[in-house]
This record gives structure tokens, sequence and C-alpha cells, in this order.
């Protein structure tokens, strides 16, 4: 199931364009999970679709990370953008129109959000939320959990994809990282609400927030239960400390509010981004002006600095593509039913196959698990099969259908894949599972 493929290790103008970024760039990528070995280096993008440097086209699953949402090149983002390129550009003062609409709009679809600042990355936003939650408490300790992804920055740079030995311990994403950061950052398992009651019994009036991805797509999509949320915002509320989602990946994706809007529940902060611009780097935290009052800008505490901050191409992007998902609802029809489409098809294959796998997801994300049984948190992550993980991506990938070959990454469906795209899809799929049965990897 190649299409226009080259065979394994026949990527010659990739493999130059990577030695040469490896020259000037550390390790020839600017961000650590781009490199993935072949396919090198891409240089078209079209719709669902995108090129790579030897000329292979695959359908995208990838999606940039989840960041596109209405397909690569959207037209009605790039009418936008172009339009605000012929307008005024980076002033760095005051503030502008554009920047105006996306606050508004923000506000009209997230249900929680009442006043909004904007940043250029899901890392800084939810930077910018955590201190806000410190300062507004006095607290020290914020709460997240196992497999949980919350950015770069040392507040709560750890225990995101932990090797059993090093899950719910001590485990930093990075080297440089000060002690009393990461010890100040504690660490519960999703959908069990008693590992954070008990949180809170040991460290009484010391938590600021608990934070985390509604659903966890960092670890693929272990949904939520209803009771889980719901307990979430009773134990803070009973507590004194602050729930902040962290929509980056949810935000805008499964519904127009956010998953907040799918579950019901209103944190008293959201960070989001990716989705929001189709692609264009911006981001942004939401909330209530009783706690927004709090940054410097409005004469608060807290700093709010950066100079690209609202810039006014991200901004444009961003009301394009959020004006299109409020205006065609049936984005959200669409995407849903082609997801419960592929993860039905592909529980099926498995099942056909005898081939021990969990198809989870929502909306228009799916992942498959290769372990038996139900997944509701981290701990059950740690039975996964990660060489038919990863190598179930690889070979899909190697088929024409990108899929990032790392352990319990998701893959997203966009405005503009199609029934017959999902069919291709599963027909891929079950040869793919059958090599690697027949290999033994699964």
């Amino acid at each position: 199931m190649r299409a226009n493929a080259s065979g394994a290790g026949e990527k010659p103008e990739g493999r130059r364009r990577h030695e040469a970024a490896s020259r000037v760039i550390p390790g020839g990528v600017n961000s650590a999970t781009r490199f993935v070995g072949e396919p090198y280096a891409f240089t078209e993008a079209a719709g669902a679709y995108v090129t790579d440097a030897d000329g292979q086209r695959y359908l995208d699953y990838h999606a940039a990370f989840g960041a596109i949402m209405l397909g690569h090149n959207a037209p009605v983002v790039q009418d936008a953008v172009r339009a605000a390129l012929d307008g005024a550009d980076l002033m760095g003062l005051g503030v502008s129109d554009l920047e105006i609409r996306l606050a508004e709009l923000v506000t009209e679809m997230i249900p929680s959000a009442e006043q909004m600042i904007a940043a250029t990355s899901g890392s800084e936003a939810v930077s910018q939320a955590v201190r806000l939650c410190r300062t507004v408490t006095g607290r020290r300790f914020m709460l997240k959990f196992q497999g949980g992804f919350h950015g770069w920055q040392d507040a709560v740079a750890r225990n995101v994809i932990s090797t059993p030995e090093r899950a719910y311990g001590p485990d930093p994403l990075s080297a440089g990282i000060l002690p009393d950061a990461l010890d100040a950052t504690l660490i519960a398992e999703f959908n069990d609400l008693d590992s954070v009651a008990e949180l809170f019994q040991r460290y009484p009036e010391q938590i600021a927030a608990v934070i985390l991805e509604p659903i966890p797509h960092n670890i693929g999509a272990c949904v939520p239960t209803q009771e889980f949320v719901q307990g979430l915002r009773k134990l803070t509320d009973e507590n004194g400390a602050l729930l902040v989602f962290d929509e980056v990946i949810t935000g805008f994706r499964h519904a127009p509010g956010g998953y907040q809007e799918v579950c019901g529940i209103r944190p008293d902060l959201t960070t989001f981004g990716k989705a929001m611009a189709n692609g264009y780097p911006i981001a942004g935290v939401a909330g209530p002006e009783r706690l927004m009052r709090h940054f410097s800008s409005a004469g608060g505490d807290v700093l709010l600095a950066g100079t690209y901050n609202g810039h006014p191409v991200c901004a444009a992007a961003a009301i394009a593509t959020m004006t299109y998902l409020r205006e065609n609802p049936d984005f959200y029809q669409r995407t849903h039913q082609l997801g419960e489409r592929v993860r039905t098809g592909l529980a099926g294959i498995a099942a056909e196959l005898d081939i021990a796998v969990n198809v989870s997801g929502f909306g228009g994300v799916f992942a498959m698990y290769f372990l038996d049984g139900p997944v509701r948190g981290y701990r059950d992550l740690l039975a996964n099969n990660h060489d038919a993980y990863v190598g179930f991506h690889r070979r899909m990938t190697e088929s024409g259908f990108l899929m990032l070959p790392m352990s319990l990454k998701r893959n997203h469906i966009s405005a503009v894949h199609t029934e017959a795209d999902i069919d291709r899809t599963l027909e891929a799929s079950r040869d793919v599972l059958k090599s690697l049965r027949a290999d033994g990897i699964c």
C-alpha cells in the first residue's frame, strides 16, 4: 500500500537535507520530536496530504501534532493571512482590531472565559497560567497527572511518557531544571480521584491548582469519566485551589468551546493553542476577570510581556479558523463520524486477526494501544506493547499514511479527510497488522 513510495533507506533528498541541517541545527531539527528517521524532510502540503523531499505523498494523520484542523493551506485561513499582510504589521504598542476581535471570539466560544491574553505557544500560555495560580492563591504546589504534558517550562516539565520504574516518581523531561521546581509539582493518576484527594490531604492549603489535559492526548486518548472531571471541580473548590484545563490540544478540536463544552465543567483557567489558527503560532490563557486582572497589563503583579503576543498575522489566522468552526458545526459532526468509523474499523480488524488492542479516542482523534483491557490512566498504559505501537505507525507511514512513529502519539482527522481516505487507511492497517503479527511483534 505504498503511495509513490521509495524503498526503505532510499530517501536521498531527505537524507541530504537532514545532513545539511545537522551541520547548523543541533540534531538537524528545531524540536526533538521532529526527528523520526524517514521521512526526513517535507516540501509540500495541501489539504489532507503532505509530500516529502523525495516525492512520496502521504495522507496526513499527524497534522503537526494536531495543529492542522481545516487541512493544510486552507483557503479561508490563507486569505485572512494575506489580508493581514497587506495591513499594519507588528507595532509592539497599543492594541489592534485583530487582537480585539480575537479576544471577543475566545470569550464568546469558551464557556469559562471572560477575558484572555495572547501568547505564541502552548508552553508560554501554561507558564502564564501557573504564575497566575500561584499568585492568586499564595500557594506553592501545582498538581498534574502522570502522562500529562503541559509544555517545556520548568514548573510542569516532568512525568509524561515515563518508564515503569520512573512513573509517578521524579522524572524530569530535561536536565537543567532546579530540584525545587520539580519538587513543587505533584503527580496524581488520571481518572483516579482518590489519588488527587490524597495529595490534598498530604499538602493541606498548599496546592495552588490542579492542571490537566481534559483528554490526555499526549499519551494517545485517555477519555475522562464524567465523575472524574466533576470530582476535580468539587475537590478544588473544597480545598481553595484553582482548576486549570490545558486545552492546547482539545481546545476548538472537539467542540467550539473545547472539551469543557462537552463535559459541562467550568475550569477557573483555560490554556489553548494549536488548532485555533490551523498551524500558525498563537496560544492564550482565558478566565474570569477576577483572576485575569492580576496580570501586570491590568495593574496586577503577574508579569505579562511578549513582543509577538497577538501578532496580526497569527491573530488573523486564528480569527479565520475559529469563525469557520463556529459557523460550520457540521465540521464536528463529520470529523466525529469519521473518527468513529476508523476506531470501529481498527477494533474490528484487530479482533479478526486476534490481536489484543484497545482502540481509543474522541471526536476526530484516534489511538490504538497494543494491550488487553481498558485504559483509564497511565498505570494501564504501562502494559502497552511499545514495539507494536511504534511499528504500526512506522509501517503505516511507509505505506503512505503519515502517523508519528513514537509510542503513545495520537492521530488526527481534519476537515478535508474523506470516507474514502478512512477506508483506504483501514485497508492498509489490515496489511500492516498482519505483517506485525507475522514478524512476532504483536
